[in-house]
């Protein structure tokens, strides 16, 4: 009974469905470790669609009150009982190894050989795609096309927005991928995100302007803002994302946030949905401006991606920043942001004086690609390569390192997050790791006061096979010893 909705109410039916499983784990309907309905069967149940139901599951799950277990069905979390602690994460990973018990027998048939990381990527180097599995030959053979087809018209100065067939393009995506309704006129078209950052501030701010910041956070982002004069407040993110509250506290007439709610840049956390209405809220009464940095939020490995913030922007203060650079390659650099209407004059004004963005070719390839369906094809195939190459860091993690490190587990991203456990400095870890040749990070580097929390980030999209992944982890386990000496 307490599942019952209002098809003819305001509030989106996956909003409601959300509303009422909330409120019964509250009223204690619902208790830990209970089975609750299947996708298809609440949905039958309900008479609403699937993906009504698998959207409410999703956020329910980015909270931690829902685990999914794949066949046995989705249960009420561990953490309703219990604030989850550490060694909450820690029966995670192994219940993620368990489930794929069943493939390790055809696995182990395959026989690898050990390849080094694509050339200048070292090993668990962050926010670099898969790029051993991008499409080069199609994308050559795209880019011939259209330089064979060029005409005089595509000589000239470009249109400051970008390429409109693009536009086109990603309007579509938009709405479909990530929730969001939008126009081709909403989207300029920029050379990399911190181009977008520069349309931005130039339209709406003025050296000295305030706004939060992550803390941890973007590092790159960061220090661009404060070198262009941005005076920028670190706003604790905790597990349920950016803490609003405090910002209101400490900053409360900031005219900015930057914020990275699908997969928070570095912790890979959600941004749940009460703490995203908290942060829209503050938004409009403060006629101040969200900026979301929506950096790989197509990559999610428990049913679909989350839909965007900007999806939830009634009063239109979202400036939504998307980048082709984590879905395709970032020698691409080609980005876009979303603006309101009310601003299309005021960042079209700007873009025509500073005109940052792309190569007018690379739009046009960009284009084709996405409109000949090569772009939702690759993107498929990235979801299912990056779920897979994920497992295996995971497992060499739990059979080489579980008493040195203790992995955060999260339903997103394109990095592994653990905490050191063994007593040894994230920090030095990292630094004497590099000196090897990996590229993993310290959280310490991404945050701008010392966090010690001894937290390292180690990216996974570039490993091919599990060979590749045991032999990393355990060159780490040997390094960490030798540390210990």
């Amino acid at each position: 009974m307490f599942l019952q909705i209002d098809t003819a109410a305001n509030t989106p039916l996956y909003l409601q469905v959300y509303q009422r499983f909330h409120e019964g784990i509250n009223n204690g309907q619902l208790q830990a470790f209970q089975r609750i309905p299947s996708i298809r069967a609440l949905a039958s149940e309900l008479n609403v669609a699937r993906g009504t139901i698998e959207l409410a599951y999703q956020l329910l799950i980015s909270e931690g009150l829902l685990v999914a277990k794949g066949a046995k069905g989705t249960f009420i979390a561990q953490s309703v009982k219990n604030i989850q602690d550490h060694q909450t994460n820690k029966y995670h990973v192994v219940d993620a190894v368990v489930s794929e018990k069943k493939d390790q027998k055809q696995e182990n048939k395959q026989q690898y050989n050990i390849t080094e990381y694509p050339q200048n990527i070292a090993p668990f180097k962050l926010g670099i795609p898969a790029l051993d599995v991008f499409p080069v030959k199609l994308w050559s053979r795209l880019s011939a096309s259209i330089l064979r087809e060029a005409s005089t018209t595509q000589l000239s100065y470009p249109d400051p927005q970008g390429l409109f067939s693009l536009r086109e393009d990603l309007a579509r995506y938009l709405v479909m991928s990530r929730g969001i309704n939008c126009t081709p006129d909403q989207i300029f078209i920029s050379a990399g995100y911190c181009a977008s950052l520069t349309l931005i501030m130039q339209s709406l701010f003025k050296i000295g302007d305030i706004g939060w910041f992550e803390e941890p956070g973007y590092h790159i982002a960061r220090s661009y803002l404060q070198h262009i004069g941005m005076k920028l407040t670190p706003i604790e993110v905790d597990s349920h994302g950016i803490v609003v509250k405090q910002g209101e506290k400490v900053a409360p007439k900031a005219r900015f946030a930057l914020v990275t709610p699908t997969h928070q840049s570095p912790t890979n956390v959600s941004l749940t949905l009460a703490r995203r209405i908290e942060l829209l809220d503050w938004a409009d009464s403060n006629q101040s401006w969200i900026i979301e940095d929506d950096y790989d939020g197509e990559f999610r490995y428990q049913g679909r991606p989350l839909p965007a913030l900007k999806s939830l922007d009634k009063h239109e203060r979202v400036i939504y920043c998307g980048t082709m650079s984590k879905a395709l390659f970032p020698a691409l650099r080609l980005s876009y942001i979303v603006v309101p209407n009310s601003q299309i004059a005021q960042f079209y004004s700007v873009a025509k004086i500073i005109s940052n963005q792309s190569s007018i070719w690379q739009q046009e390839i960009t284009h084709r690609f996405i409109h000949d369906g090569h772009f939702a094809r690759h993107l498929r195939k990235m979801r299912n390569l990056y779920r897979q190459r994920r497992q295996y860091l995971i497992d060499a993690i739990v059979h080489n390192l579980s008493e040195i490190f203790e992995i955060q587990m999260q339903s997103g991203g394109m990095h592994i997050v653990v905490k050191i456990i063994n007593g040894q400095s994230s920090k030095q870890f990292a630094a004497v790791a590099n000196q090897n040749g990996f590229g993993l990070e310290s959280l310490d580097e991404w945050s701008m006061n010392s966090s010690n929390k001894q937290i390292l980030m180690l990216g996974f999209t570039n490993i091919k096979n599990e060979a590749i992944a045991d032999q990393y982890c355990k060159q780490l386990r040997e390094i960490s010893s030798k540390m210990l000496i």
